[in-house]
């Protein structure tokens, strides 16, 4: 496949507080430099985009030395907390503004959605704003007419297409802008959080359009958002920006992974030797435990993927063995048990412990929504109880796709319960 996006070495340079250069002797300053062929030497003052320290300079990279291609056909995440960058990249990617230093190679007809209502003229009606999008990304209106009731159905304002746009809900606004940038054939679309205002059932219809393009019509993709359940069903690469540095480049799903992880407020490997609040005997007791999600190790379990949770044990030396042992797992919110797991459901032999080690309780595919939950241990053996630890965890959950769909489950159903595989007959 060809490159079809090139950045080589992009920085997005901003002066803080002001519009503009700020002062005549900067502007000539940066003219004599140009003249000369040098580089803008403001440039070397500023600061990386770190929104919890207090800025020194008047100046701030909201990108700095930024390096990626993308290939034809292939579908690109850019993932990164607020203020990391995302939206800067894109406006570059657009050319809705352009970089302070380095270069940005494109190959083909570009449609962005970036905002609400970027690209429409608030005064013109819906149908008058296709046509205009249309001649933007250079089709005549003879192609765009060969779209426009495609375009009108998938956005499904219909009725509304003849009033102007300023009377849209954002709802609408953002379906009618994303129909004309999917439909009116650009080689490359570029996609922002914007597709967070429409509604649930929208969503779907989106992703599943990016998706048929790229893969039906070997277009490239550029999508940003927080919806990490999309970004995995979506893309197929990723890129980590952190402070408007790029962090970290790869497979979505380590991309998703590592993000999480460095934006987790808990420890990847949590010690309980220091627990006061067990029950038991204490001839064997829990020392820690660790999560892996699609085998690597993680803090945040994602809704549907593959999930391990490990959990180490240490044996009192005194005790030779400790006979027909039972490790149970509650994960519970609100004091209600939503997952129960252990081993003398699925592990009928006894176990008996001979020495320190660890348990693996193993789900294809994690079932719970979105939310924090609890987690409690239980150890059995030699007929008493050895260990048992209320809430030795707190296990944070994010969106994955589930179902297959791109979205696990309906907005709002965060926390609500366990997700089951499952089928419907209508008749």
């Amino acid at each position: 496949m060809s490159t079809v996006i090139k950045v080589e070495n992009v920085s997005k340079l901003y002066r803080l507080g002001e519009v503009g250069t700020g002062t005549l002797s900067h502007d000539l300053n940066r003219w004599y430099h140009r003249l000369r062929g040098k580089e803008d030497p403001y440039l070397k003052i500023g600061e990386s985009n770190d929104r919890a320290k207090k800025a020194s300079s008047e100046y701030v990279y909201a990108l700095k030395d930024i390096n990626f291609e993308v290939k034809e056909g292939e579908v690109l995440g850019i993932i990164g907390k607020n203020g990391a960058g995302k939206s800067t990249l894109l406006k570059l990617l657009s050319r809705v503004t352009s970089p302070s230093s380095g270069s940005i190679k494109i190959k083909g007809r570009t449609a962005s959605l970036l905002e609400v209502g970027t690209g429409f003229h608030p005064e013109l009606t819906g149908r008058e704003n296709i046509f205009l999008n249309g001649a933007i990304l250079g089709m005549t209106k003879s192609e765009i007419r060969r779209k426009f009731d495609e375009i009108v159905d998938f956005s499904g304002v219909e009725r509304y297409i003849d009033t102007p746009v300023k009377r849209y809900s954002s709802g609408m606004y953002v379906r009618l802008a994303f129909a004309v940038a999917a439909h009116l054939d650009p080689e490359i679309l570029i996609v922002d959080e914007v597709l967070a205002v429409g509604d649930a059932e929208f969503q779907k219809r989106c992703l599943g359009k990016m998706d048929d393009i790229s893969k039906n019509e070997g277009r490239t993709i550029i999508f940003v958002s927080h919806n990490m359940g999309s970004m995995e069903a979506l893309c197929s690469r990723g890129i980590l920006l952190a402070k408007g540095g790029l962090t970290f480049s790869g497979s979505i799903s380590s991309v998703i992974s590592k993000y999480l992880n460095e934006n987790s407020n808990y420890s990847l490997t949590f010690p309980l030797n220091e627990r006061t609040d067990r029950r038991g005997i204490g001839n064997l007791k829990f020392t820690h435990i660790e999560f892996f999600v699609n085998n690597e190790i993680t803090d945040i379990l994602m809704t549907g993927k593959k999930t391990v949770i490990r959990v180490f044990f240490e044996k009192e030396a005194g005790h030779s063995v400790i006979s027909a042992c039972r490790f149970g797992i509650s994960i519970s919110k609100n004091e209600i048990d939503f997952i129960l797991l252990s081993t003398e459901l699925v592990h009928p032999e006894k176990i008996n412990i001979l020495n320190n080690g660890y348990i693996d309780f193993t789900m294809d595919k994690f079932p719970l929504t979105k939310s924090d939950y609890s987690l409690t241990l239980f150890c059995e053996g030699s007929g008493e109880i050895q260990d048992w630890i209320e809430n030795a965890k707190t296990i944070n959950v994010e969106n994955g796709d589930f179902f297959g769909f791109g979205n696990s489950y309906p907005v709002g159903w965060e926390g609500k319960g366990v997700l089951v595989e499952h089928s419907i007959n209508i008749l």
